[in-house]
């Protein structure tokens, strides 16, 4: 595997990442270290009992965390998961939103939390987790 190509503008890279394209993620936002990202359930996401597998949800968490700590130190650096603790609450199901914000930072960590909710505005899944900067690639 290689790292993404940065572009001339580096909020455009997330875009560009294989693994978001595969999964249809759409992000609405990422500033000021705060972050929307919304997923479009499919049958191939499904799990036995017909909701969103928990990889995925977990993937939405992750993902908008780090979205938000980039966001916060407005794209000149990347992020990477030192950790991430996550609680499911309920199933999902159809779209799914996953909101994260940046709670404290220093000029290399960033501490998130994030929550995934359902169309209907219902939690189904917390987190919280710390984040690398790092240079972009």
């Amino acid at each position: 595997m290689k790292p993404v190509a940065a572009s001339a503008d580096p909020r455009n890279v997330f875009a560009a990442v294989p693994f978001m394209q595969m999964l249809g993620v759409r992000r609405e936002f990422s500033e000021g270290g705060r972050a929307r990202l919304v997923l479009e359930a499919r049958p191939e996401f499904g799990n036995v009992i017909g909701a969103v597998h928990g990889g995925v949800i977990v993937t939405l968490l992750d993902v908008v965390m780090a979205s938000a700590a980039v966001s916060r130190r407005n794209f000149e650096r990347t992020a990477v998961t030192l950790n991430l603790d996550s609680s499911f609450i309920e199933p999902g199901r159809g779209t799914l939103t996953a909101d994260g914000e940046v709670i404290a930072h220093d000029d290399g960590v960033a501490w998130c939390r994030a929550t995934v909710t359902d169309a209907g505005g219902r939690a189904i899944a917390l987190a919280h987790g710390s984040f690398r900067y790092l240079p972009l690639p």
